[in-house]
């Protein structure tokens, strides 16, 4: 009888799953994995991918690992403990403020907090916190990982940057931080007005210019606003009706015509910005 019963397969391993063996593959594999940290490894970092919710999650993950990496190999160099160099803190920081946009409120807090750790991060012999001189130094590369003109945002660093020495709290940190992106996504916004001011043409009226310049300062100026992220929403009410009346005005202006370039436009948009920021102190 047993000769004459069919020989049955085993069953397919489910996709995901180690295959089960008679000699105990799978608890050897998972003793492994427990043995060489790899599974608290892959755990951490997805616990840190759901707390900033990046909007590019392979990338977060690449960045988060070689990180990782790069913090392994510093700390067995210099004796496991040693002080973060000044770069490495300042890249981390920069690396953390470009995972999440501003709008992402949970997201860009979380991220903004592991940036102000990633600064403060000190050895055993210093006591955490950020200065001023790194601080100010970090508003410097976040404008320039963005190609953002020195002289354009340099009004806008005087007025929210702290002595080198100083303490940075990290509400002035996050005000700080917050305020430099908001102006850059402002000044994307100034760019794309200007583009569509010069008709492809690379340079527009001034007399436009300046009607458009002065609208959206009163705009700002009547609305009221005191948080930086709402000047964004402030200048999204510049309605093409509104600007095209403004721009009839100026061109029924009897004025020789003079060309505007885009750099003087940027840099009269950002002066308006500026104005309405609340200096640190």
């Amino acid at each position: 009888m047993a000769g004459n019963e069919k020989r049955r397969l085993p069953p397919a391993s489910e996709p995901g799953r180690l295959a089960a063996s008679s000699n105990g593959a799978p608890e050897a594999e998972a003793a492994f994995l427990l043995q060489a940290g790899v599974s608290d490894m892959v755990r951490g970092a997805l616990l840190k991918l759901l707390e900033a919710r990046p909007e590019e999650p392979v990338e977060f993950l690449a960045g988060y690992f070689e990180r990782l990496m790069q913090s392994g190999a510093e700390g067995r160099a210099d004796g496991g403990d040693p002080p973060r160099p000044l770069h490495w803190r300042l890249d981390r920081a920069l690396w953390y403020l470009r995972l999440a946009h501003h709008s992402h409120r949970t997201a860009f807090s979380n991220n903004v907090s592991m940036a102000y750790d990633s600064l403060s991060a000190c050895g055993r012999r210093k006591k955490p916190g950020v200065n001023g001189k790194l601080y100010s130094e970090l508003l410097k590369m976040l404008f320039r990982d963005r190609g953002a003109a020195e002289e354009i945002v340099a009004p806008l660093l005087q007025k929210i940057t702290c002595r080198d020495h100083e303490a940075v709290p990290f509400d002035v940190f996050r005000y700080g931080v917050l305020t430099c992106l908001v102006l850059l996504e402002f000044l994307a916004k100034a760019s794309a007005l200007y583009e569509a001011l010069d008709s492809g043409s690379g340079v527009a009226d001034q007399r436009v210019c300046l009607a458009v310049l002065s609208t959206l300062e009163e705009v700002l100026r009547t609305s009221g606003v005191s948080s930086p992220i709402r000047y964004l929403e402030a200048g999204s009410k510049l309605g093409p009706d509104y600007l095209a009346l403004a721009m009839d005005r100026a061109l029924a202006d009897r004025k020789p015509s003079v060309a505007m370039k885009k750099e003087e436009f940027l840099k009269k948009a950002s002066a308006i910005f500026v104005a309405k920021v609340k200096p640190i102190g």
